[in-house]
């Protein structure tokens, strides 16, 4: 019992988002192919970003609120190649797609360099730092495109430039261009790839059998190579290749029909798994290690002979370079950059759903990032249709998205300071 409600404690948060849900699929009433294909789009659209925010958790660095200065960096290389590419051919395919990452990289890194050098300056205070600077680089980055682009920096292209001349457009319409470049490369239908991440699950158990002697673990391995075949078997029947479910009218087989039919985006979802190996295996490297000591304690770090601001730069560095392709797999994905908004509530939007996940201050997985992007958005796409069924007004619902979006930081960093409260409590009376 003792365990349970630990269990429960300890990830509050993620409790509560898994119930409003639940509730809000309940109240809006939608169909789950349409939730299910809205999860899908966000999923791809927005884990990169949230996952960009963990290796300065590692380093002891907190929510970097800066990663909106890296998503700066990645718009800054839409426009700018935008210019340069008038007709649409080069830009729309996977080239100009690694043309845009390419020119965004060092604007990333010299961000992140200067962005660290000011939070090696403000230790203990790098979350209000983060979000100050990220404030202070949205105002110059609103000069540079609103006032300095047309009249010191000549640019001529009508696709991006004001009528006037001066400063670029307010919405870029990137549908003759990014738009889905990474996403169309490979899709492939939802239980295929069910199928797919089934049999890649059966492969692996069957590796980790053969390896591990260990009688339990081996037993373990067996369960779960069953529960695998039992999904390949489902997921099979559902595609229905032998037309089982042909002429019937059941509304459920009708949706699991809608289901077969969403496309998953396969090179995103490898580009995410590619990001999510490289957090995981990073820790065991030498830097890696670097990271875990400083974020557990600096004076202890400094004093093994580890150069704590150059390890800090550094995670702040990956962390904007990794925001800035983020922000790039982003808007290919929207197919529309709100030149002067669509880096505005990246931080809030990513940090939220981390905290949802079940990470704090302190500690962030690769798995809360993926759980917390998947509730996060799941109660996004039904909280309007739920808000508009229960009180007649969608618009509520809306405001209840924002809502959460900041009440959960608020209430995840209150949570933390009084859970480190009493630890302290508890401490100082044993």
């Amino acid at each position: 019992m003792k365990k349970i409600y630990e269990k429960i404690s300890n990830n509050m948060v993620t409790f509560i988002f898994i119930i409003l849900c639940i509730l809000g699929m309940i109240f809006s009433k939608q169909p789950l192919s349409f939730i299910f294909a809205e999860l899908v789009r966000r999923i791809g659209r927005n884990s990169f970003l949230v996952l960009s925010l963990i290796i300065p958790v590692i380093c002891g660095m907190g929510l970097n609120f800066g990663i909106v200065i890296g998503a700066m960096a990645g718009q800054i290389s839409i426009i700018m190649v935008t210019n340069w590419i008038i007709k649409g051919a080069a830009l729309a395919s996977p080239l100009g797609l690694i043309i845009t990452i390419a020119i965004s990289t060092p604007f990333a890194i010299l961000f992140g360099l200067l962005s660290g050098m000011l939070l090696n300056k403000t230790k203990g205070q790098e979350m209000i730092s983060s979000m100050l600077l990220g404030f202070f680089a949205n105002g110059l980055y609103q000069l540079l495109f609103l006032f300095l682009v047309g009249k010191i920096i000549p640019v001529n292209n009508p696709v991006i430039i004001m009528a006037n001349g001066v400063g670029v457009k307010n919405t870029l319409d990137l549908s003759d261009g990014l738009k889905y470049t990474l996403d169309n490369i490979v899709s492939i239908g939802f239980f295929a790839f069910i199928i797919a991440l089934s049999a890649l699950a059966i492969l692996y158990s069957i590796y980790r059998y053969v390896k591990n002697e260990n009688e339990k673990f081996q037993k373990r391995y067996i369960h779960h190579i069953i529960i695998y075949l039992v999904v390949i078997v489902v997921a099979v029947v559902i595609i229905d290749p032998l037309g089982l479910f042909s002429g019937t009218s059941s509304s459920f087989i009708k949706q699991l029909n809608m289901i077969s039919k969403i496309k998953i985006p396969l090179i995103t979802l490898l580009v995410i798994l590619c990001l999510c190996l490289f957090n995981v295996l990073i820790v065991k490297t030498k830097a890696g290690q670097d990271f875990r000591s400083v974020g557990q304690d600096i004076h202890i770090a400094e004093v093994s002979g580890i150069k704590v601001n150059k390890v800090r730069i550094k995670a702040i560095i990956i962390s904007t370079v990794l925001a800035a392709w983020g922000q790039i797999i982003f808007l290919q994905n929207l197919g529309t950059l709100n030149t002067y908004g669509s880096h505005e509530s990246i931080a809030m939007f990513s940090i939220a759903a981390l905290l949802i996940g079940g990470a704090t201050v302190s500690k962030a997985t690769v798995s809360q990032a993926l759980l917390g992007t998947i509730l996060f958005h799941t109660l996004f796409i039904v909280s309007p249709q739920a808000g508009k069924n229960l009180f007649g007004d969608a618009q509520i619902g809306e405001h209840f998205r924002v809502f959460i979006a900041y009440g959960v930081i608020g209430l995840s960093l209150g949570l933390h300071a009084w859970k480190k409260y009493s630890n302290k409590k508890k401490a100082l009376t044993e």
